[in-house]
């Protein structure tokens, strides 16, 4: 399991060896075809500042051999924000005083057929709290199943499960999972996550074995930038946790995000540092860098000129027109939102302004696609 492998990583000695990261460290690993972690460390130091011109060319093209010229489209749905988690940055705290909603059926049918409704959407990401009294595998499931007569490609993210659970929900339709490990700093994890499940650091960093065991076909990972000052520490960990990954579980495909939390105007917890536009960019094309085959991913918590910059740079995979509250995309009355999207654009007019930049959206997972053809039919079809 990789929490045995994180107890030998030292967080602080990996800060230093960050901090400490040469000009010279910085150019070997631009001449490097292939990056081992130490040289995802030069790239992400403050070190490699002077080289983001470089860095940016290297990412444009190792994204260019790898993914073309597409960026995947997808949706989240949130169809609870139930939780009794307490997390102390986030909309759906247990003590929140806001309504808590369920979707019903009925009520989650009708956010399929909305979704439909805006754009061509086949990658859907079924989003809830963690309530699994209430909003446990079955239910889980049954949306997975109400949800495969509109989506070609669905994905969760939801609290860890069991192994089984992922098999099982593998047969209702599952190809992906998505879990954000916030902070991979073990210490100061349960300042973040008090109560709850989510306050498990092991369960939860031990998931992403467990969906790897379960022969998931894509697993999605992420640390929320704002928690700890040392975000450059954070996503290093989370190279190391990718590497181990790709080791163990190999038939499986990755994405890595980096959201970014904002500062809150009403009083609530505020991030313990604020990443900039050109650190976004930097760590971008640094895991780019680092690893030419990963999916990456922006959502709608980034402004539309980061994405649009960034989708011709080495981001692959957008979400558009989100809605962080259950029942958004129908008209039910407006519920609790997890955290509010800066990209408000419509899908249409994401779809409009990426082929502007020469980027070509693709709203159907056209891996899973193919793995449903024959031998013979990819002959038949000149392959």
């Amino acid at each position: 399991m990789f929490s045995d492998e994180l107890e030998k990583i030292s967080w602080e000695e990996t800060t230093a060896r960050i901090n400490s990261k040469t000009d010279a460290d910085v150019r070997r690993a631009l001449s490097k075809e292939h990056c081992d972690v130490e040289d995802f460390m030069a790239l992400i130091s403050p070190a490699a500042t002077p080289y983001l011109e470089t860095m940016a060319r290297l990412s444009k093209r190792y994204t260019e051999e790898r993914f073309g010229k597409t960026i995947s489209m997808f949706i989240p749905l949130y169809i609870t924000n139930s939780c009794t988690n307490s997390c102390v940055y986030c909309g759906f705290h247990i003590t929140n005083p806001m309504p808590r909603t369920i979707l019903t059926e009925e009520e989650i049918v009708n956010e399929y057929k909305a979704i439909k409704r805006l754009a061509p959407f086949e990658n859907l990401l079924l989003v809830t709290g963690e309530n699994p009294a209430v909003a446990g595998v079955p239910y889980i499931a049954r949306a997975l199943d109400l949800a495969k007569p509109y989506f070609s490609n669905l994905k969760i993210e939801v609290m860890p499960l069991k192994a089984a659970e992922y098999a099982t929900l593998k047969e209702h339709g599952l190809n992906g999972v998505i879990c954000f490990q916030e902070t991979y700093h073990k210490a100061n994890y349960n300042i973040y996550h008090p109560r709850g499940m989510k306050s498990k650091f092991e369960w939860r960093v031990n998931g992403f074995d467990r969906m790897g065991q379960a022969e998931v076909h894509s697993i999605g990972m992420g640390v929320l930038i704002g928690l700890e000052k040392e975000w450059r520490t954070d996503i290093c960990m989370m190279a190391h946790h990718l590497r181990y990954l790709q080791k163990h579980y190999w038939k499986t495909k990755y994405s890595v995000n980096f959201p970014r939390m904002r500062p809150s105007e009403n009083g609530g917890f505020q991030p313990n540092v604020v990443m900039s536009d050109r650190e976004l960019a930097q760590v971008t094309f640094a895991m780019r860098i680092f690893d030419h085959d990963v999916d990456i991913s922006y959502s709608t918590r980034e402004p539309a000129s980061i994405r649009n910059n960034m989708a011709t740079l080495g981001v692959t995979t957008m979400s558009a027109e989100s809605k962080t509250e259950p029942g958004g995309y129908y008209s039910y009355p407006q519920t609790l939102e997890q955290f509010h999207v800066s990209d408000e654009r419509k899908a249409t007019e994401v779809d409009a302004a990426l082929r502007r930049l020469g980027r070509e959206p693709v709203w159907k997972d056209w891996d899973v696609s193919l793995e449903k053809f024959t031998p013979a039919s990819l002959t038949n079809h000149g392959r």
